[in-house]
């Protein structure tokens, strides 16, 4: 079946926030671990840098998903919706829909597996910004997230947990949100302050 898939790969950067009060446990744990609240609700956003979907361009385009998970994040139940930048050509977007909703495998492929509901996708526009370590993502007035580094011991390096076998990259930086607030699909979410994360992306599929 995946040889009928096509193929794609992004690369660029995905930062995270959510309800979590510490950093999450999900990413040493792999999901088996409750977040701290007992349930997860999270938006992220994606900046791809390079990327390509059955030869469509997707380099320069962003988007916002919107992740809301009612216990373990192993057992499933999940529901999720994406904002795909309003940039994206008929073809990148019917592309990145197709990723972030897990129907051509690979990397993001386990979201066909956990995703109980699809709230659905939705052109937007998405706007993520980098100012210094400060990370930024606005999705019109759905999402209004800033997130930021925690800082270690040495202040010019950033307290990653690295080599892990977290499903969206082996190195994470902890963060936290300045601001964290969602005004989409019936939820009203305010996570500032709440754990954050910062991941440097390599995905590709459909293998």
């Amino acid at each position: 079946m995946a040889d009928t898939l096509p193929e794609w790969a992004i690369k660029g950067e995905l930062i995270l926030n959510c309800n979590c009060t510490v950093f999450c446990p999900c990413v040493v744990s792999l999901g088996k671990h409750p977040p701290t609240e007992g349930y997860c609700q999270a938006w992220a956003g994606v900046r791809i840098d390079e990327g390509h979907f059955d030869g469509e361009d997707l380099g320069g385009l962003n988007v916002g998903l919107l992740l809301d998970i009612p216990g373990l994040m192993a057992r499933g139940n999940w529901k999720a919706a994406a904002y795909i930048d309003e940039r994206a050509s008929e073809a990148a977007y019917d592309g990145l829909v197709k990723i972030f909703s897990g129907q051509v495998r690979g990397t993001t492929g386990l979201f066909s597996l956990l995703v109980s509901e699809f709230l659905g996708a939705e052109r937007a526009p998405v706007v993520f910004e980098t100012e210094g370590k400060t990370r930024r993502l606005m999705v019109g007035k759905k999402i209004q997230g800033e997130v930021a580094p925690i800082q270690g011991a040495d202040l010019d390096e950033d307290v990653v947990v690295s080599n892990t076998g977290y499903w969206m990259g082996p190195d994470i930086t902890i963060a936290t949100a300045s601001k964290g607030r969602v005004r989409a699909f019936g939820r009203v979410w305010d996570f500032d302050g709440r754990s954050a994360e910062i991941c440097q992306i390599d995905w590709h599929g459909p293998r």
